[in-house]
């Protein structure tokens, strides 16, 4: 069993595609997410749990992040139908998502290069980037000076246990934004739970259409994306 799940991790990881644009797409002009096209996704998956790390001080910036006025959840509708699909089909399995972050306004996308190009700035490197330096975070693909999030097609998500009402963290490995090789989704020296646990979102996610991006094993987008030249800047609210 435990080398049937490898292959089909392996196998996944490799036909996967980086979530980052190679040709910077335009921004849109709308200034509400109900114009951009983009909708909450309590509205197509009522009871789906969502952890939104950059709307609180509990991120590797230290702080809340700008555009993140809300922990909520913004998607383009399409992405949203889909990602629906994946927790009402894990739900029947005794499993869950649990939602880091959706959409992501240009805006917020500025502040963490920004904050890359901050020595000053080390709060939670212990916690979060203990084997690498902020250069590192920008020219290992960490973090981007476009994200597909911008897109409204990307979601962060990892994956709950549930029995009856309450549903409980799975160990991924990692946790959620952890800067390192161990967080690359088909990572060496993870145990025999953790690589199932990742394998199982893997699977879960691919058959609702969403691509890992490999160095991050929380990192989907829906493909083809709805719309893969139109980034957004309107805040979460």
């Amino acid at each position: 069993m435990t080398s049937r799940i490898c292959i089909s991790l392996a196998l996944a990881t490799a036909l996967a595609s980086p979530a980052h644009a190679s040709e910077a797409p335009r921004i849109s002009s709308a200034t509400d997410a109900s114009q951009a096209g983009l909708v909450e996704i309590r509205t197509v998956s009522p009871g789906i749990g969502l952890d939104i790390r950059y709307a609180g001080a509990g991120n590797f910036t230290g702080a809340r992040v700008p555009g993140y006025e809300a922990p909520a959840c913004y998607l383009l509708a399409p992405v949203a139908t889909a990602l629906a699909r994946v927790e009402a089909d894990l739900r029947a399995q005794g499993f869950a998502l649990r939602i880091y972050d959706c959409y992501r306004p240009v805006r917020a996308v500025q502040a963490f290069v920004a904050w890359a190009h901050d020595p000053a700035e080390q709060s939670r490197k212990s916690l979060q980037y203990p084997d690498l330096e902020k250069p590192q975070l920008l020219s290992e693909g960490y973090i981007a000076e476009r994200s597909g999030h911008s897109r409204g097609a990307t979601v962060d998500v990892g994956l709950l246990a549930c029995r009856r009402d309450t549903c409980t963290p799975l160990d991924m490995g990692t946790d959620f934004d952890f800067f390192g090789p161990r967080a690359h989704t088909a990572a060496e020296g993870l145990n025999d739970a953790q690589r199932a646990h990742r394998a199982r979102l893997l699977q879960a996610m691919a058959r609702h259409g969403f691509s890992n991006y490999a160095q991050e094993w929380w990192h989907y987008t829906l493909q083809p994306e709805p719309d893969p030249m139109t980034a957004y800047d309107v805040p979460v609210r």
